[in-house]
């Protein structure tokens, strides 16, 4: 007899949506990211009923109504302290974080760090628009200074949150960013996230065309994208511009944008994108360029093996279980605590 072999279930976009409409305002950046969500959902494979999607509060965390698979909207800012228990009791699970700037980074900041911290097996999944959409139109974390709002009618007098930084600075080991309109290279990012073992945080620019519309545009704008954004491909040199005429290269301890063939710089002088070295500092430099002197970092910037929390745990519990020589909570309680006979 010859031995059998086992495919991969084969899932199809549909297979992941739900039978709900989908309440965003036309035109919001939610529905390109909800589309390439299901896209990439089906090319991994995970079927439905193994996956759960956790959201907070906010126009973001409608998504898990729009998911045929286990889901939860919870409250304000607090979707990764849910994903992790949610991880950590079903280490099997697939678990994927929807929160916007305001949900994940405001009243979410904490338990946001120290998800990435933990490096629980959950893919972030942060939907930056610069702005509270649903409470209608205050700055957010995320805004930039001197930005006009509902609540900052003179424009704002703070500098904002860049969530690369705060990935970095709580010892995260996947970061990846895109913009709602770069589809391909948002599935691309999805893909790498689910696949990365440990917590992956995705920022993906997104466009919300009631209260900030065009926040994005000098780096979605099909005229000018190519010149202020560059897409990090992983082995590959890091070029840019329409025809792929820029690149970047290590100056001092810093990076800088030239122009090959101008100045004596070559091809031979242009970086070439490694995600995986862990003290590999350039990651934070990729990360905090922003469009203007230095192009916008999009793809997978971050990608680096670590230890996991969920697994780390699974692992204690069965190490003191068969030390402690019980296999439930009765013998547990029993075993473990001091106990009282009653005559």
């Amino acid at each position: 007899m010859e031995p059998t072999t086992q495919t991969t279930p084969q899932y199809a976009p549909a297979d992941f949506k739900s039978e709900q409409s989908v309440r965003w305002c036309p035109g919001c950046g939610d529905h390109a990211i909800l589309n390439v969500l299901h896209k990439a959902m089906a090319a991994l494979g995970v079927a439905p009923e193994n996956t759960a999607v956790i959201s907070g509060i906010g126009c973001s965390s409608r998504l898990p109504y729009y998911m045929n698979t286990y889901g939860m909207h919870t409250i304000h800012g607090r979707a990764a302290a849910i994903a992790t228990g949610v991880k950590t009791a079903r280490p099997d699970l697939t678990v994927w974080q929807i929160s916007g700037d305001g949900d994940g980074l405001a009243i979410g900041g904490n338990h946001f760090i120290h998800a990435v911290r933990r490096n629980i097996d959950i893919n972030i999944l942060l939907f930056n628009n610069k702005i509270y959409g649903l409470t209608k139109g205050q700055y957010s974390p995320t805004s930039d200074r001197g930005a006009v709002t509902k609540s900052s009618p003179y424009g704002t007098t703070e500098d904002p949150f860049i969530p690369a930084e705060l990935v970095f600075g709580a010892r995260g080991n996947f970061f990846a960013r895109s913009i709602d309109i770069a589809l391909d290279t948002t599935k691309e990012v999805m893909i790498a996230a689910a696949r990365h073992k440990g917590a992956s945080v995705v920022e993906v620019l997104q466009n919300c065309v009631i209260f900030n519309n065009g926040s994005h545009s000098f780096l979605s704008d099909k005229e000018r994208r190519d010149e202020h954004t560059i897409h990090l491909r992983q082995g590959q040199k890091m070029l840019f511009g329409k025809n792929l005429e820029k690149g970047l290269v290590q100056e001092g301890f810093g990076l800088k944008a030239v122009t090959i063939g101008e100045d004596g710089w070559t091809l031979d002088d242009v970086l070439v994108h490694d995600a995986t070295t862990p003290q590999n500092f350039v990651h934070q430099q990729l990360a905090m360029m922003d469009g203007h002197e230095l192009p916008l970092a999009i793809g997978v910037i971050r990608d680096v093996e670590a230890l996991s929390y969920e697994t780390e745990v699974e692992h204690q519990v069965e190490e003191v279980k068969a030390k402690k020589g019980f296999s439930n909570l009765r013998d547990m309680i029993l075993k473990t605590t001091e106990t009282w006979s009653v005559e």
